[in-house]
């Protein structure tokens, strides 16, 4: 796995100093996107839908509405 290309502003131009903290977007190598953000999954586990699951290797990432927003121009539609 690859990272191909970062999606939406550096956490640098939204203003995080960096060191950790900074949620961020990336495209892979293989065209699936990878994203750093708050784990959530204890605190929204209770709350997705009923036919919603998170799987032994997963985890509710929560990344700022700003960054994807910023990023939604360099998503691809398919």
């Amino acid at each position: 796995m690859n990272v191909e290309r970062r999606l939406g502003p550096s956490p640098r131009e939204r203003g995080c100093a960096g060191g950790g903290g900074c949620p961020d977007l990336f495209e892979l190598a293989d065209g699936n996107f990878a994203v750093i953000g708050a784990e959530a999954t204890a605190a929204l586990i209770g709350s997705l839908p009923a036919d919603a699951g998170v799987g032994g290797n997963e985890r509710i990432v929560v990344i700022p509405r700003e960054l994807l927003v910023r990023a939604k121009a360099e998503i691809p539609d398919l």
